[in-house]
């Protein structure tokens, strides 16, 4: 009789033994009972009856998606080639495991679609320009999609965007021209308000009484602050006739 209770007591504790199932601090445990479902199970050890119980880990730490390099074609009928990082994590898993067959393989399958829709409604300029917009217009969209599977989309950032060679040189040409012309601009900007300053200047000069013999001397003083310069004085011929008249005057 001893050795038959031994006996159970042994079976009894290698099947409890077989039975405990650990989970982590970063996972949960989804339980079927009779292959229904009876809750979520909290990190521990949990026992999970054999033939009778059976128990999936869901990982909810977060996650990040490489999305592969697409094919895409913008508003403005440029073939470009984009790829994405969408990082994300569970926040129910009984949906994560009951909603969708493969959470990891869905929402990469959703953010690959969602990103070509995005990339065709946008021109070429604005999504160079405005990449952190779209992003978040793409995170927004599929966070929509995932939301039934439990899955909250934290962010998705666009890494790269390829367009062909012939069109970066055609963008370069573009680019170079456009600071040219502001160049140009900016130039004749200021050649304009240098010749309003002349204008106003030789205004002044003409119309205050003294100020071009001033600057006149101011001229004559930069000039002498060097001796190897060599001024050349040239007097107005009313200057000379009147100088000849006065000496006629003198010698009659």
């Amino acid at each position: 009789m001893g050795s038959l209770i031994m006996t159970v007591l042994g079976i009894i504790g290698f099947i409890c033994l077989i039975s405990l199932r650990q989970i982590n601090q970063y996972q949960r445990g989804v339980m079927f009972t009779l292959g229904k479902f009876t809750g979520i199970k909290q990190p521990g050890w949990r026992l999970v009856i054999p033939i009778f119980q059976a128990m999936s880990k869901v990982d909810i730490r977060t996650k990040a998606v490489d999305v592969p390099d697409q094919e895409a074609i913008t508003k403005d009928n440029i073939p470009v080639r984009i790829n994405a990082v969408v990082y994300y994590k569970i926040q129910d898993a009984g949906k994560a495991i009951l909603e969708v067959e493969n959470y990891f393989w869905a929402t990469s399958q959703v953010a690959q679609t969602t990103m070509r829709n995005a990339v065709g409604e946008v021109t070429l300029d604005a999504l160079l320009q405005k990449r952190a917009e779209i992003a978040d217009r793409i995170k927004v969209a599929v966070d929509t999609t995932t939301d039934p599977w439990g899955i909250d989309v934290e962010s998705v950032e666009l890494k790269d965007v390829i367009i062909p060679e012939n069109l970066k040189r055609t963008i370069s040409k573009e680019a170079e021209a456009e600071r040219e012309k502001r160049a140009v601009i900016i130039k004749a900007d200021g050649d304009r308000i240098a010749a309003d300053n002349l204008a106003l200047a030789a205004k002044t000069l003409g119309t205050t009484p003294g100020a071009m013999h001033l600057r006149t001397l101011q001229a004559i003083n930069d000039l002498s602050s060097d001796q190897s310069n060599t001024t050349i004085w040239m007097i107005p011929t009313e200057v000379l006739d009147a100088m000849k008249g006065f000496g006629k005057k003198m010698n009659p």
